[in-house]
């Protein structure tokens, strides 16, 4: 699958979870956590709109208006919503998302300039595509929920391409997700039936994951992963991995007791 060569109005997501390394001493996602997923976002968003290569210019109007709690799923949508010749807006948006009620609330906003690199532009006529806002956007037509990831060097191997640990990491998050939100219940992995990966995925690239839920039991569930590449520049999309696992709602998490 390739990119138009226009861009859309199309909006990007990144899910993420907030672990304990992500918190301040508050127990709440530190600030600058915050920023770099949206950073991330801003640029992923920049980059399906012009397949072209940026660096962040400068983040204006960020503000966060709640504190987004530890064990909270956050999702942060970017969308394009200015162009010029050689530079960008994506506004970002950081929603934070009660695991067992399913209760959101916005917590914070930005607004990021991108700005294009001149060999980028070359062969492009120089300048970025137009918005579009009026053009359909080229997603999927199903509502299955879609994850954007970057692969950074520290993710991969010594071969340079995503490290499989690292894959399978991202593909039990999904899962995770997509279990809790389906049954809204304490979730936890039993078991992986199968993964496979058919392809390497490239340091810079694009990793988008999409779970769905494809079974119910009466306390599991089957949660299909695919894991997808895409390539900056170009917008070509591969199958890169697939992978099921059996997820589990639990009571409460019990946690073994140590003997004085």
């Amino acid at each position: 699958m390739t990119g138009g060569s226009e861009g859309t109005a199309a909006s990007t997501r990144l899910v993420d979870i907030v672990f304990p390394e992500h918190t301040n001493h508050h127990g709440t996602l530190f600030g600058g956590i915050g920023l770099a997923h949206m950073d991330k976002v801003a640029f992923i968003a920049a980059s399906r709109h012009a397949h072209v290569e940026f660096v962040t210019a400068s983040c204006e109007q960020v503000d966060f208006t709640a504190p987004t709690h530890l064990g909270e799923i956050v999702e942060l949508v970017g969308s394009v919503t200015r162009v010029g010749r050689r530079s960008l807006g994506v506004e970002v948006e950081l929603i934070a998302e009660a695991p067992l009620s399913g209760e959101r609330r916005r917590c914070g906003r930005g607004l990021f300039t991108l700005v294009a690199l001149g060999e980028g532009l070359e062969g492009r006529g120089g300048a970025l595509p137009p918005l579009r806002p009026g053009a359909a956007a080229a997603v999927p037509a199903d509502d299955a929920l879609r994850m954007v990831e970057m692969v950074f060097p520290e993710q991969t191997s010594h071969y340079g391409s995503l490290y499989g640990g690292n894959a399978l990491a991202a593909m039990g998050k999904a899962a995770f997700i997509a279990a809790t939100r389906h049954c809204r219940k304490i979730i936890v992995m039993a078991s992986s039936r199968r993964v496979d990966f058919t392809s390497q995925i490239h340091k810079g690239e694009i990793v988008e994951l999409i779970p769905r839920v494809t079974g119910v039991g009466r306390t599991s569930l089957t949660v299909e992963v695919e894991l997808w590449a895409e390539d900056l520049l170009s917008g070509d999309r591969r199958l890169c991995g697939m992978g099921h696992f059996i997820m589990v709602a639990v009571d409460a998490l019990h946690r073994p007791t140590v003997a004085a």
